[in-house]
């Protein structure tokens, strides 16, 4: 612990001679249950500045000295800042940023660099559990691709700092610490001090402000992205969120950005007040445990925004158990043509089964559909080869009503789609995504987190964790499903969102 705090008062000197402003109310502290931490020595108020970081001091493509063989190399991105943070890392002392990096964890625990055996014990049946494979390959053939050509430039040096794992190790830093500095000069970056501040879902104390120019783009993906949609230049107020995401892509929780290169410095300024002692908190997003642990090695109690995916594939299986495959495919293929899809990624396709257990109506509409009798399959597939248009005969099939599906108010769907059979099928589903966890049953999970060490056995503290959440969420699907007839019946039922169509 001596060797850690000695560190951070090395930072703490560097950061000074490189004009890093840092306020006085902040203590940066090390220990060994939390790492480093940023708490307050005063009561800190909206609006308060409590921290201006040069552009020229954060650690990019460009501020490397690594920047003209990147250059030449053709590599920007993730990429580009991961040649960087390795060739920093080769000159030991001699790098401009040493006492930044020293002050760094050698990775960041995330699934990524867990061992194969790890990830396949710790993470079966999870949503991460194939999303790691298919992380670690695709970082494989990155390598390859473009930093093994670098060997006979790099020389020596290459086997000890820019190999496969080492390569790893810095993706991972880029993962959970990384920022969007601009758009167009210094792009993703290592920001010294910004990276510090600890996540806390819902606890968002400080922002990121500088006058910024940002591209349109759709805010609340998958990766919990945060993007202004403004064309023009503006003077912008960001989350402190650095970049997320394992992946080839250079997906960003938030931007603080500007085309002036080193014109302006990064401020971060209170969003919250936060009292004397109290650890001030950044959010890295609106993210569940799943994303959490995916790129930032933790997870949190209680998430409101975890969920479960069932996939098209499992929902097939159930399909095939009962039906032809004949069958199958022309179902599938009817609910297709109405204009209906679940959710995508890469080359998957789910069903988002919500926090409190509540499936998506379209998967409601393709268990519907599924299990028409074939007279009514026959009508509205008839009404599609004729007219190209079924929302008239849908709705005679549906109900007596006339209102086009798109219209169908959010209780009569749940009215209809509720049916006895629906729900068998939704609880066969839930047994079937059940059984991805293995033998061990959410209470022998619950059992085996109640003796793991948090800090010793991270890895297996935060799988346990991620493990019981998404399983609780199905106990909740299991009730959704049992409950159903209650929703036919007239009794409570909790609002529903209308069908979302292609």
């Amino acid at each position: 612990m001596e060797m850690a705090a000695r560190r951070v008062r090395a930072f703490k000197r560097w950061m000074k001679r490189e004009g890093i402003q840092c306020s006085d109310a902040l203590d940066l502290t090390v220990s060994a249950t939390q790492g480093l931490s940023i708490t307050a020595l005063a009561d800190l108020h909206v609006g308060d500045a409590v921290a201006r970081i040069p552009k020229a001091t954060c650690l990019t493509v460009i501020t490397t000295a690594a920047r003209d063989m990147i250059d030449a190399a053709g590599l920007d991105g993730s990429l580009g800042l991961a040649v960087a943070i390795m060739h920093e890392r080769s000159l030991g002392e001699q790098s401009h940023w040493a006492p930044y990096l020293a002050v760094l964890p050698e990775q960041e625990p995330i699934p990524l660099v867990w061992t194969a055996v790890e990830a396949e014990e710790l993470l079966r049946g999870t949503e991460l559990h194939d999303t790691v494979k298919e992380d670690r390959g695709v970082m494989l053939e990155d390598w390859k691709e473009s930093i093994e050509p670098l060997q006979d430039q790099i020389g020596t040096q290459f086997e000890s700092f820019f190999g496969f794992e080492e390569y790893l190790a810095a993706r991972t830093l880029i993962a959970s610490r990384s920022f969007q500095v601009d758009d167009h000069y210094h792009g993703v970056g290592m920001v010294p001090l910004a990276d510090i501040f600890n996540h806390k879902t819902g606890a968002e104390d400080v922002h990121l402000n500088t006058s910024a120019s940002t591209e349109n783009s759709d805010s609340g993906s998958e990766e919990g992205n945060e993007s202004a949609n403004e064309s023009t230049t503006t003077s912008t107020t960001s989350s402190v969120s650095p970049t997320t995401g394992a992946s080839t892509n250079d997906d960003v929780a938030s931007s603080a950005t500007d085309d002036d290169g080193d014109d302006d410095d990064l401020e971060m300024v209170m969003v919250k007040d936060v009292k004397v002692g109290a650890e001030v908190f950044n959010t890295y997003g609106l993210l569940g445990n799943a994303a959490l642990l995916h790129r930032y090695g933790f997870t949190e109690p209680d998430n409101p925004f975890d969920i479960v995916n069932i996939d098209l594939e499992l929902v097939l299986q159930w399909s095939a158990s009962l039906f032809s495959g004949q069958h199958c495919r022309a179902r599938l293929s009817l609910w297709r043509r109405l204009g209906y899809s679940g959710c995508a990624s890469h080359n998957s396709e789910y069903f988002e089964i919500s926090f409190n257990g509540e499936p998506p109506n379209e998967l409601l509409l393709l268990l519907y559909i599924m299990l028409l009798q074939q007279d009514a399959y026959d009508k509205i597939d008839l009404a599609l080869a004729t007219t190209g248009n079924s929302n008239g005969h849908m709705d005679d099939i549906l109900s007596d009503k006339t209102e086009k599906l798109s219209d169908i108010t959010a209780e009569f769907s749940e009215a209809v789609l509720l049916t006895d059979t629906i729900c068998n099928a939704l609880l066969s589903l839930a047994d079937m995504r059940e059984s991805l966890y293995g033998k061990n049953s959410i209470e022998d999970d619950i059992e085996a987190l109640k003796r793991c060490c948090s800090i010793k056995e991270k890895k297996l503290y935060h799988s346990l964790m991620l493990r019981i959440s998404e399983r609780r969420i199905i106990q909740k699907f299991r009730t959704f499903a049992t409950s159903g007839s209650q929703v036919r019946t007239g009794e409570q039922a909790s609002p529903r969102k209308k069908f979302k169509r292609k």
